[in-house]
């Protein structure tokens, strides 16, 4: 038998793929990526090499080409079955080919095929594509390079054959990544933060306007890349008007010029200081099997802090699901202390343990159920992401945008940042990604924060340019706003202004009864050195709303949305779900002769589980395409469901066989004092005085008896205590437990208790503090 040298997949294959070479270039807000593959073929036979691998959900992929020796082969965009064609017929007679196409189930998700790279030759394969970065709750602005591709669930029954994917564990992915960042901007970049390891950030002027940042050698694949970029003064609104390509015609989307519009809503502190008393909270938790240890019991803690901060009289219902799904109560309820306990009670024994992750049918069920009159309906879903059918789930939630609003959170490495913002987006809600050795409560929190917020209506955009331009507005309507998020239009301006022009663009709304509007005055002078990148997202955002409508009309006349997304893409040169890159050495005068090998590049994924092989040869391509990368759990080898199933135990699935690993179920970890403090809270806003309460503030009962005022109510005190203790230990938490204090405040009021100030200052004794009652809200 051969040996086989060099890099190998765990099915003992060469790997093909040698390296990845990432360059971001961040300008603001916007991010322009390039990644250079490296592919060798080592063996002596003619090959195939098909890569699948994740880029961000919301990417605009603009440029795909190929370097084999000296000859340097840039791609076309055509319409995707063209494209495949030319892929194949290319191979058949023996030509080169390379052929890039994202997911038709999710627009995370690329193929990438190298054709016929012959033996002892080299290919490098350039991408580039540009995306806007999120902004964090902390003001922070995210990038997130995804490395990790965990298999996503095919629900049963659903359309199409999952295609499998070569996935393998993190520590035996076969390729290494190199990675370097420049960060620009007109304002200081005050720091860079990542959950990998980073060399230090590097300035390259006086001013820090400009810095370098790489990523430490030795990647191992374990985790997404994500880069936090912090600037000094971040929310300011900006407009930048990009020039049309020369070569393009005028009045066209490329020809004319392209303004992308930032804005950042400031409400007025009165209105934001009243968080709304009512509201229907459905809470909807992903209980599969990827979601065990340390997630469910981040996922059951937060839990635990929401139904806390609910306001009385509201309603609530928790809902969880993996291949099937369960709710707490048949129909969401009015929040009492009685439905709050009786839920804590059932969240205390939620386990990952509902099998497969189908996200569609719970969420059908909930959009079912009749909204209450004057309990606005807020959504929140929380999953790792890990399904197959994302499209379906997104276009659920948009049908149904007009009686909820979402708040979706993805869980780990690897959750679809497709689902995750698409769901928000849809759903005029809020989305957060928690990664790594992120708390989930904090940012959880913020956005029942923005749920509390009162509802934004009647947004309307208005234009004042000068009479000679007219305006064509690129993005989706506005359907929600938030205190300090960032709002991104794109328009197109056609028609000739003079050098010194200026327009003016108006966000109209009503907050609480109250009209607001936020004004951004903007030059049109074309902004220098941009390239095309506006241009290429103002066409992204205009392809994914064109998307959609197609598939909202699908099997309907649907005046040819189809062909208007194709004529869009190839213009722009930006992809589609309807096209692909296609590149073709046609100056190749040696024909490959053989059949091809096929290799399939394994990417890495986040969580035990066995590898998928693809079939062989020609007919694993015709495979691929049926959801073009599409990655199934329903079409795995059994043992490779382990990812998302009930297990009876846990598997070595890295050994060659069905190894049971140690079953010693470990200690739970003690429990944390803040959440053990908050446990005890009652749905009212008020604590309790008993043995818990001393027990969770550290001291005795005896201690917290003899210290409380004599004509102290004990409710009254014992709630003064949480505060203080809050307030004066727990200040680096705050954002976990402001609502929930808030609610005590607000019931200590309704008291109108005597001697406030004397269990203020008795409670500063007891527990060794030194607050004023004005700093407890009091």
């Amino acid at each position: 038998m051969m040996n086989r040298c060099g890099l190998l997949t765990l099915q003992k294959e060469p790997v093909p793929l040698k390296s990845i070479e990432v360059e971001l270039e961040v300008r603001d807000h916007v991010a322009t990526v390039v990644s250079t593959l490296n592919y060798e073929n080592k063996e002596d036979k003619p090959l195939e090499a098909v890569f699948v691998f994740p880029l961000p959900g919301d990417a605009a992929v603009c440029h795909f080409s190929a370097k084999i020796g000296q000859t340097q082969i840039v791609a076309e965009v055509k319409e995707k079955q063209e494209a495949r064609e030319e892929y194949d017929d290319a191979l058949s007679s023996g030509q080169q080919a390379f052929l890039l196409e994202e997911s038709e189930q999710s627009p995370d998700i690329f193929s990438l095929s190298v054709g016929s790279l012959p033996p002892g030759e080299s290919a490098s394969i350039r991408l580039e594509y540009v995306t806007e970065l999120a902004v964090q709750a902390d003001d922070g602005l995210r990038f997130c390079l995804p490395a990790v591709l965990n298999p996503r669930y095919q629900p049963q029954g659903s359309e199409g054959a999952g295609v499998r994917v070569t996935s393998v564990p993190a520590s035996l992915v076969p390729y290494s990544l190199s990675f370097s960042a420049r960060v620009s901007s007109p304002r200081p970049v005050s720091k860079v933060e990542s959950n990998c390891s980073l060399d230090p950030l590097q300035y390259l002027i006086t001013d820090q306007t400009q810095a370098t940042v790489k990523l430490a050698a030795g990647h191992k694949f374990d985790r997404d890349v994500e880069l936090l970029i912090y600037y000094k003064d971040a929310h300011q609104p900006t407009a930048v008007v990009e020039a049309g390509q020369a070569s393009a015609e005028a009045g066209t989307l490329m020809g004319d010029p392209v303004v992308m519009v930032s804005l950042y809503p400031e409400f007025p502190q009165s209105v934001m200081s009243s968080l709304a008393s009512c509201g229907e909270f459905v809470f909807l938790m992903d209980r599969s099997g990827s979601m065990s240890n340390t997630r469910i019991r981040s996922a059951r803690d937060t839990l635990l802090l929401l139904l806390k901060s609910l306001p009385m009289g509201c309603y609530f219902n928790i809902y969880s699901f993996g291949s099937s799904y369960e709710h707490i109560f048949p129909k969401s309820v009015e929040y009492s202390q009685q439905t709050m306990k009786e839920a804590l009670k059932k969240v205390e024994q939620m386990e990952a343990n509902l099998g497969g992750t189908e996200i569609l049918q719970p969420l059908k069920h909930i959009y079912s159920q009749p909204c209450i009159p004057n309990q606005p309906r807020q959504l929140f879903v929380f999953t790792d992401g890990e399904v197959g059918n994302t499209k379906e789930v997104i276009d659920l939630v948009k049908k149904n945008s007009g009686s909820h609003r979402c708040f979706s959170f993805g869980i780990g490495e690897g959750a679809s940042s497709a689902l995750i913002n698409g769901m928000a987006k849809e759903g005029g809600g809020h989305a957060q990604f928690i990664t790594g050795t992120d708390r989930m409560q904090p940012k959880v929190m913020q956005s029942l924060r923005f749920a509390l917020q009162p509802t934004v209506v009647d947004i309307s955009v208005t234009w004042d340019l000068p009479k000679e331009v007219s305006v064509t507005v690129l993005s989706p309507p506005i359907t929600a706003l938030f205190q300090g998020q960032r709002s991104l239009i794109y328009a197109q301006l056609s028609g000739q202004s003079s050098e010194a022009a200026e327009g003016c663009v108006t966000v109209k709304y009503s907050l609480a009864g109250h009209p607001s509007e936020n004004q951004l005055h903007f030059s049109l002078r074309p902004a220098e050195d941009t390239g095309l990148t506006v241009h290429r997202l103002g066409a992204r955002t205009l392809i994914r709303a064109l998307e959609m409508e197609e598939r909202e009309h699908r099997g309907q006349q649907d005046g040819g949305v189809k062909e208007k997304v194709v004529k869009l893409s190839v213009q722009s040169g930006v992809s589609s779900s309807f096209t692909a890159f296609i590149a073709v050495n046609k100056d190749n005068s040696k024909v490959i002769e053989g059949p091809l090998v096929p290799r399939n590049i394994p990417t890495a994924f986040a969580v035990y589980m066995a590898m998928c092989a693809i079939g062989s040869k020609r007919t694993k391509r015709s495979a691929m395409r049926a959801l073009t990368g599409y990655v199934s759990m329903a079409s795995c080898a059994p043992m490779a469901i382990m990812c998302d199933s009930i297990a009876p135990e846990p598997m070595n699935l890295l050994s060659g066989g069905a190894v049971p690993l140690n079953t010693a179920v470990p200690d739970q970890p003690p429990r944390d004092p803040l959440l053990q403090l908050v446990s005890l809270q009652e749905a009212s806003g008020c604590w309790l005085l008993d043995p818990a309460l001393a027990a969770a503030l550290g001291k005795s009962s005896e201690e917290v008896e003899k210290s409380k005022p004599a004509k102290a109510n004990s409710e009254v005190w014992a709630t003064i205590l949480a505060l203080i203790w809050l307030h004066g230990l727990k200040m680096d938490a705050k954002d976990e437990w402001e609502l929930l204090a808030m609610k005590a405040t607000s019931w200590l009021r309704a008291q109108n208790a005597p001697c406030v100030t004397e269990c203020v200052e008795a409670g500063n004794v007891l527990l060794g503090c030194s607050l004023k009652k004005e700093a407890l809200g009091l």
